[in-house]
């Protein structure tokens, strides 16, 4: 837990600075180089289908973790505490700041429906620990199309890659799980309901077709469109036999789920790029 760059929270240029200076783990390293290449890259000759991913990235917004586990307590407490920091944040710090999560490598190779358990361990560790009540605007049924995940009181949108990806690269990590959380406000004026928001789509799904060579997958939806789902949005599968079939999540209103000595984050400070050296 002692490594740099490993259960703080970073900007940019902080990551950017570690990885070129060597001070950063070897997987937090290469997590970071393949997730720049393939927001900046091109394939099939068609730039990475999410047009404001690429935004983010050349603006330097974005801003990064990297957690030292996928399962163990310790490390997913401490991701919670960075979680927690990185929504206090984000509202300063540009117009859309996902966080972008390196998880590090298991020490054996998983199958796919390995990582879906790890990510819903993930996120369920985070809701029974979560110090703020789900809220109350935001149903607790997954089977809703007006469901997500919420935490610290605020709906997010959290996007998965993975190794097991032989088609659709655009949702390829080759070193491990990496979660990219966005509030649910960072879409304010570009859903489903609004022109805006069906030309983004349009636009992501015809370079996401071209990028992966292959038609979007059939889950790919919109929040609050009857018939689309979140959850299965989250890691989209690649063999349908080894996804859930139903959301693995438990959410409920009952606060807290936990003591509240558990509830009390550690204070934190964020690094920046001046402070990385």
């Amino acid at each position: 837990m002692n490594e740099s760059g490993v259960q703080v929270l970073m900007d940019q240029e902080t990551i950017e600075s570690r990885v070129a200076n060597g001070s950063a783990p070897d997987w937090v390293e290469t997590h970071f180089e393949t997730f720049r290449d393939s927001m900046l890259g091109r394939r099939n000759d068609t730039p990475f289908p999410c047009y404001f991913g690429i935004e983010v990235m050349q603006k330097k917004d974005l801003l990064y973790t990297a957690v030292g586990s996928m399962t163990e307590k310790d490390a997913l407490l401490t991701f919670r505490d960075t979680l927690l920091e990185y929504l206090e944040v984000y509202p300063d710090h540009a117009d859309r700041a996902p966080l972008v999560t390196f998880f590090k490598p298991p020490a054996q190779e998983l199958a796919e429906k390995d990582y879906h358990e790890r990510l819903w361990n993930v996120l369920q560790f985070l809701h029974v620990h979560d110090p703020e009540p789900w809220p109350e605007e935001i149903p607790t049924e997954p089977d809703d199309p007006y469901w997500e995940f919420c935490f610290g009181g605020e709906p997010l949108f959290p996007t998965s890659r993975a190794p097991f990806y032989e088609q659709r690269m655009s949702r390829y990590c080759p070193i491990g799980l990496e979660i990219t959380f966005q509030p649910r406000s960072v879409f304010d004026g570009i859903t489903a309901d609004t022109e805006a928001g069906q030309q983004a789509r349009e636009r992501i799904q015809n370079r996401l077709e071209s990028y992966d060579g292959v038609c979007p997958h059939a889950k790919i939806g919109d929040w609050g469109v009857d018939g689309d789902r979140e959850w299965p949005q989250y890691l989209l599968s690649a063999d349908e036999e080894q996804a859930p079939d139903t959301c693995p999540m438990q959410p409920t209103r009952t606060h807290p789920k936990v003591p509240t000595e558990l509830l009390t984050p550690e204070p934190r400070t964020r690094l920046t790029g001046a402070e990385a050296d």
